[in-house]
């Protein structure tokens, strides 16, 4: 009798290859999420139907109902993907920059930087981030809620440097410039706004916000 032989751990649960089966359901649904992205895009979300991402994917509307519930489903996952790497670039901006207005800049400029490339799909987002009743609610994922948290961690370690002082409202002031970053988007993906324009408008924000902040 052939053996297969797993080397493992004690008490570690061997891992299986992905059949066959299981990695043709993947490779569907990336097909799918695809073509969704590239008509979100195009045409909005409320512009793309589940029709036209079946036929851009190149099969049936039954196809991508086994993989995702409906449109909503689709959209958010998309969003998700997109929101995890925003997070991650604005964390990573953070870490290059000096005194707490450059690197609170340098977040947000990142932020603004991401989708610029993506203003369509950007548009699409911010069509639905706020629906609380028709679209995907994109405001209840945990990754829009790390936006505030990437601010409250800069400030945070401005405090501990001795840079903004230990009675600094942290909470508060991450709250304000969450404001700004959405508030500054919509400029961005809707009115055009240049990559200057909106550091300009960002650099008076944040000053704006750190008066009376200062460490002793």
């Amino acid at each position: 009798m052939n053996q297969i032989t797993t080397i493992r751990s004690e008490g570690e649960t061997p891992k299986r290859a992905p059949t066959r089966r299981a990695l043709a359901k993947r490779q569907t649904r990336l097909k799918v999420l695809n073509a969704a992205r590239n008509l979100f895009s195009e045409e909005g979300y409320e512009g793309a139907t589940i029709r036209d991402i079946a036929a851009a994917a190149g099969m049936s509307t039954g196809a991508v109902f086994a993989n995702f519930r409906d449109k909503s489903d689709l959209f958010r996952e998309i969003m998700t993907e997109d929101l995890d790497a925003l997070l991650g670039a604005m964390r990573a901006a953070g870490t290059q920059g000096g005194r707490i207005e450059d690197s609170l800049l340098k977040v947000l400029m990142a932020g603004y930087g991401f989708y610029k490339a993506r203003l369509q799909l950007a548009r699409a987002a911010f069509s639905v981030a706020w629906d609380v009743d028709g679209g995907p609610a994109l405001r209840g994922l945990a990754s829009s809620r790390g936006f505030q948290d990437v601010f409250s961690e800069q400030l945070t370690s401005a405090v501990e440097r001795g840079e903004l002082s230990q009675q600094s409202e942290v909470k508060l002031r991450s709250q304000m410039l969450m404001d700004c970053f959405l508030a500054n988007f919509s400029q961005a993906i809707f009115e055009g706004w240049s990559l200057d324009a909106l550091q300009a408008r960002a650099k008076d924000q944040i000053r704006i916000v750190l008066a009376g902040a200062r460490g002793g």
